[in-house]
Formats: C-alpha cells, sequence, structure tokens
C-alpha cells in the first residue's frame, strides 16, 4: 500500500460515526472536532456561552468535511454549560432528537485558574470540579444510557492531562479534577467493557492554546516553558487532536481503560535526564 493509500484510509477512518465534542469553540476540543470532521464523522460541537469562537469552530469543521470529499455532514453546535446538570441534559436530549445515535462522546471541557491553595476560593474550586470533574461524569452517565438501550457499544474519550499523575502546585482544583479523571477512565472501562464500550483518556502536556495565552505568545515565557520538555517544544491542538482520533477509530479496537500521554516526555521526568540522584 502506497503512502497516499494509507492516508486516504486514515482520512477515512470515522466515517459515519456521530461525535459529541464538549468545550469545542477553541483551542483543543475545536482541533479534535475538526480532525473528527476530516476523517467523515459528523460533530456535535459543544459550548458553554455566547461566543464567536463557537460559529468559527462550526465553520472550519464544515470546511473540513468538504476538503476531504466527504460530502454532506450534519454538524451542529450546542449550547450547554458542562458545569450545570439541567443543561447537560438539555444537551443529550436536543443531540440524541437530531441524529440517530451517538457513537462517540469526548469529555473535553474544562478551565484552570491560578491561586495559592491556602487562600482558594471555595466557589471557585466548586466550578473547577463542576465543571472539568462532574461535567465528564454526567455527560458520560447519558452518553453509556444510550450505548447499553442501543446494544451495539461506544466510545468515551476524556481530556484528561499530565497533571494526573505531575502535580501542579497553584492550581490545587485543576490537579484535583485531572487526577480523579484516571478513576473516572479506568472504572467505567471495567465496568462496561463487557458490553463493547470503550473508554479512554488523553493527557496533553504543553498546547499551544487559549487557555496557556499567559505564556504561549511571549517568547520568554515560552522558552521557559520548553526548556521542561523533553522533546523541547511544545504541542499544536492538531498534534493532540490525532491521538483523539486514533482512539475513536477502530484501530483503538482493543484498548480501553487507558491514558496517552501526549506530553512531549513531560511525564518522563526531564530532570531525571542527568545522573543526579545516585
Amino acid at each position: 500500500m502506497q503512502a497516499s493509500d494509507r492516508s486516504n484510509e486514515r482520512a477515512s477512518r470515522l466515517v459515519g460515526h456521530y461525535a459529541l465534542v464538549t468545550g469545542a469553540a477553541q483551542g483543543i476540543g475545536r482541533a479534535i472536532a475538526v480532525r473528527f470532521a476530516e476523517e467523515g464523522a459528523h460533530v456535535a460541537l459543544n459550548f458553554g456561552g455566547p461566543s464567536p469562537s463557537a460559529d468559527e469552530a462550526l465553520a472550519q469543521v464544515r470546511a473540513a468535511s468538504v476538503a476531504r470529499g466527504h460530502g454532506p455532514r450534519d454538524h451542529f453546535t450546542v449550547q450547554a454549560d458542562i458545569g450545570v446538570e439541567a443543561d447537560i441534559a438539555d444537551m443529550f436530549k436536543t443531540m440524541l432528537a437530531r441524529w440517530p445515535r451517538l457513537d462517540c462522546l469526548v469529555n473535553n471541557a474544562g478551565f484552570q485558574r491560578e491561586s495559592p491553595s491556602e487562600a482558594l476560593d471555595v466557589e471557585t474550586y466548586r466550578k473547577i470540579l463542576e465543571v472539568n470533574l462532574n461535567g465528564a461524569v454526567l455527560c458520560a452517565q447519558h452518553a453509556l444510557a444510550h450505548f447499553v438501550a442501543r446494544g451495539e457499544g461506544g466510545n468515551i474519550i476524556n481530556c484528561s492531562s499530565v497533571h494526573q499523575i505531575v502535580p501542579k502546585p497553584g492550581y490545587l482544583a485543576y490537579s484535583i479534577s485531572k487526577s480523579a479523571m484516571a478513576g473516572l477512565t479506568r472504572t467505567l472501562a471495567l465496568e462496561f467493557a463487557g458490553r463493547g464500550i470503550r473508554v479512554n483518556s488523553v493527557g496533553p502536556g504543553a498546547v499551544d492554546t487559549p487557555i496557556n495565552a499567559a505564556w504561549t505568545g511571549d517568547p520568554v515565557k515560552r522558552t521557559a516553558v520548553e526548556s521542561h520538555i523533553p522533546m523541547g517544544r511544545v504541542a499544536t491542538p492538531e498534534e493532540i487532536a490525532g491521538v483523539f482520533a486514533f482512539l475513536a477509530s477502530s484501530e483503538a479496537s482493543y484498548i480501553t481503560g487507558q491514558t496517552i500521554y501526549a506530553c512531549g516526555g513531560i511525564t518522563l521526568f526531564g530532570d531525571f535526564r542527568e545522573n543526579w540522584a545516585s
């Protein structure tokens, strides 16, 4: 098989799939939605509040389908605050009334706020956990209920972080939410493995996205960040999206309960490149 043939085959891995991506207006979520559309999926793009970014993301997704020759696809945006239970229920009701089924849920919505742990505002702490963790749990519940009722399997992919295992001082709520993602992923994967439902996570490292805007556009700060990454650079959102597309495809049909760290080697603890400990 020639390289061009393999590329075309990969570009069609998700043809006919119906996928919901939360937090899809920008950053990694948008890149995932675009990549899924490139590979042939129908994509529902969740966004949290009125934002031109959601319309821009939808336009990109539609253009990606056309550019790859996939023809008409039912892409649409659906507004819901992933930190609000009623919004999540309405989102799934809207989506399943429009689509014949859901094949893949991508739990991507999330945010972070910096604060000394001893001064962390309780309401901020609760909101971060409501969106990053509890929202993912509730979305997974709705998706699982649908998968079980259909009896034809399904796929959940959680967007975690290197901070699932690497502490992040000053970001206590975020670190807790991502650490808990491991338990969510592994528990659901084991519970539903016998029903053809796969549950995995992707753990990005430093990525050039709006959530990291405080340093990505500053050459000095960016260089400082990259000095801690064994591969010496930050990732693009598109690189992370490729891992999600793989996990959503049949190529990952025997993978469940795993976190794939797309982090440029951050989880290898780069300080140990030099044998200072012995």
